[in-house]
């Protein structure tokens, strides 16, 4: 039940009963709210569900309404510090719902108007995320990327050379420079293809994301940033395998992170049938 001036604030989906429900016990979402779980609102219309109403549920908590309505939310959007808190938060509840049960987290500022419209949307939805759900148990998402450091890109020392004008000399080292950098992304696209082979004999789906840029990388330059599916079983392989392939690159800065909740997973890519609407 929503308190006065607030909207239902949605974080994951998760199965209704045991492991989700404990995992609330003592944790609270965006601005200390309580949380609960949402089962979907049964259909009246339907003798014979495919799913039980009972089996799912959203991971839910109030959040302000004068904070969260779509105005409230196109101003925040510019505010980097509050960004940073409710993305915190809500990756906060997710991980801490993951480590106890399968979860499909939702997007940051998935609201809707009250427990019953959100009720609604997860009847609406609850057989795609059933078999989802279903499909990522046991499964974990690890990221793999690769950075080039400023001092790959560098030129190397130059040889000394015989004197040449201040025009010829900037001309060679602007050269050297170009080919070492060349040579930098040659490494990069080789890493690539190397952690794409190694990774595919451990995971059972990658996603690939585009770079990040800005403040994310500092100085250095983010080439490759994939999300791959990891079998429970298979994640210790897999991280050694990619650290042992990233030895052969020493130029290069190859990072893994993880373990997360399947974020880039929460569904697979929209077939004919099976393309659920987004939530609002």
């Amino acid at each position: 039940m929503n308190t006065p001036g607030s909207l239902t604030y949605v974080y994951a989906v998760t199965h209704r009963t045991g492991p989700p429900g404990d995992a609330l016990t003592g944790l609270h979402g965006i601005g200390g709210a309580p949380l609960r779980l949402l089962p979907p609102l049964a259909d009246s219309n339907d003798p014979a569900p495919r799913t039980s109403p009972a089996s799912l549920a959203f991971v839910a908590g109030d959040v302000p309404e004068q904070d969260f309505n779509e105005t409230a939310l196109k101003n925040h959007f510019e505010d980097l510090g509050w960004l940073e808190y409710v993305a915190r938060t809500h990756h906060d509840v997710v991980q801490a719902v993951a480590a106890r049960a399968p979860v499909l987290p939702l997007r940051m500022a998935t609201v809707y108007q009250d427990d019953h419209r959100a009720r609604q949307a997860l009847a609406a939805q609850q057989d795609v995320f059933s078999r989802r759900l279903d499909q990522l148990r046991a499964h974990t998402e690890y990221g793999v990327k690769i950075y080039l450091t400023p001092q790959a890109a560098q030129a190397p020392p130059a040889a000394p050379a015989p004197a040449a004008g201040p025009g010829k000399a900037y001309l060679q080292a602007r050269r050297a420079q170009r080919h070492s950098h060349d040579a930098v992304y040659r490494q990069a696209e080789q890493a690539a293809e190397t952690i794409e082979a190694v990774a595919s004999r451990h995971a059972t789906q990658r996603v690939r994301h585009a770079p990040q840029r800005g403040e994310l990388t500092g100085s250095q330059e983010n080439v490759l940033n994939d999300a791959y599916l990891i079998p429970d079983d298979q994640a210790g392989p897999f991280q050694a395998a990619i650290a042992d392939a990233a030895q052969r690159f020493p130029d290069l800065r190859i990072e893994v992170t993880g373990p997360w909740a399947p974020y880039s997973f929460v569904m697979p890519a929209p077939g004919p049938t099976d393309a659920p609407e987004p939530p609002p």
